[in-house]
């Protein structure tokens, strides 16, 4: 029976040199000279430090830019809440989300069976497995999920025959 599976993956190897080239841009830029603006990284868990609010979103704006240029969709970042620390210093975290997690699996489930295409889905883990008579029906699926599913980046892998 055909099948495939809707995961979502990011890169590490790319998150972190996109990391590396933030680090190096902002420690060239002459607006940052004197500053304690960096990113460090810590499995899916980027922190962002500046002096001001103001060079903390500089500073998030120059690694999306990197992100996206390295081919890492940005929705899977989620942002945490800025936290001040010693003196006028500010971080904020940013977790890098992979794999679907299970309020979306949900959702996902839920638009397949809403749409009556003959097709199975079923949550594995932090993946959702959809298997068809056809492989053509499968194709329509992965249509009807890029189309309702928007705000979440996910590759569609192992299609199977």
């Amino acid at each position: 029976m055909p099948s495939f599976d809707i995961v979502s993956e990011v890169d590490q190897v790319e998150v972190r040199n996109a990391v590396d080239q933030t680090n190096k841009e902002v420690g060239n830029r002459f607006d940052f000279k004197g500053s304690d603006a960096r990113v460090e990284q810590a499995e899916k868990v980027l922190t962002l430090f500046a002096d001001t609010d103001f060079q903390l979103d500089q500073v998030k704006e120059v690694l999306v830019g990197k992100l996206a240029k390295r081919g890492i969709d940005v929705r899977c970042l989620k942002e945490g809440d800025l936290e001040k620390i010693s003196g006028n210093k500010v971080k904020r975290t940013i977790t890098v989300r992979v794999g679907v997690e299970t309020e979306l699996a949900k959702k996902i489930v839920r638009v397949i069976k809403d749409s009556k295409l003959k097709v199975q889905a079923s949550i594995q883990g932090e993946t959702v497995r959809v298997s068809g008579a056809k492989r053509d029906i499968l194709q329509d699926t992965i249509a009807l999920v890029r189309k309702e599913i928007s705000d979440f980046p996910l590759q569609y892998q192992n299609f199977r025959d």
